[in-house]
């Protein structure tokens, strides 16, 4: 199995309004992946932490989003066959979580 890819989102928000923030936007999310032909089941939140599960091309893709004071950290587990678009993955989540957590 391939190691996680990690990215830090940094924020000035507070835990609890970046969590806000975040729940009220998981619809964009589900629209973004959607318009990418991806499928998504529902988000659930575990304190802090909200799981996730992607579908991409036949390969499931599981991931965290841990929320903290100063920073979002998103964890995404692709599969070995999912690992050469990493970069790409990276990129993405980076760009698009620091708008979710912008105002």
């Amino acid at each position: 199995m391939a190691k996680p890819l990690v990215v830090v989102i940094p924020h000035q928000l507070g835990r609890s309004e970046a969590r806000r923030r975040i729940d009220a936007r998981i619809g964009q999310g589900r629209d973004l992946v959607q318009k990418a032909g991806l499928t998504m089941g529902d988000p659930v939140w575990t304190g802090d932490t909200l799981g996730f599960q992607v579908g991409a091309m036949g390969q499931s893709v599981s991931g965290t989003i841990a929320v903290e004071d100063e920073a979002a950290r998103v964890e995404v587990h692709l599969p070995l066959l999912l690992g050469v678009f990493s970069g790409k993955v990276r990129q993405v989540i980076a760009e698009k979580g620091g708008e979710l957590l912008a105002t």
